[in-house]
């Protein structure tokens, strides 16, 4: 069965400068049980809502599958972390994720590439081993709540 594991909504950038220096403290409360979405915005409370820049990619997803053990999204920097979801499959499509507060259309416009903070967040290697497998970017298409916990799924076509 699908489920979301984790959800980050992080007001702060925590990759700035080198890799080498290393990530910037987290701030508490970024791993959250609830996310309010807004469509065309992103995840309310985010670094990325309602920023120009972002507004085709303010909230990424990627599977648990391809993490090594012990990461999650304290460590990659997405917004919603699935499991039994092939997310990295579904560029051009829209997925509509339901975790009991009715649905959330997500267009997903193009892969999230791992970088080298990779490496350093999680271990050596990793930014390799994500490669391909590092989530995608994706345009809110609904106001909306994702939880973690179970979740009912569909893929459709982009209109």
């Amino acid at each position: 069965m699908a489920q979301i594991v984790e959800l980050l909504a992080s007001p702060v950038h925590r990759f700035e400068g080198r890799p080498s220096d290393g990530p910037a403290p987290a701030p508490g409360g970024e791993l959250v049980d609830a996310v309010r979405v807004r469509a065309g915005l992103g995840v309310v409370g985010d670094r990325f809502f309602g920023q120009e820049a972002h507004r085709d990619a303010s909230v990424t997803v990627i599977a648990r599958e391809w993490l090594p053990d012990g990461a999650g999204l304290a460590q990659v920097r997405r917004n919603v972390l699935v499991e039994g979801i092939p997310v990295d499959d579904l560029v051009g499509s829209v997925l509509t994720l339901d975790s009991g507060d009715g649905p959330v259309r997500l267009r997903v416009r193009r892969p999230a590439h791992p970088c080298a903070w990779m490496d350093v967040s999680i271990r050596p290697g990793a930014w390799r081993e994500l490669r391909g497998h590092g989530g995608v970017r994706c345009v809110p298409l609904d106001d909306g709540v994702l939880r973690v916990g179970p979740v009912s799924f569909s893929v459709s076509a982009d209109d």
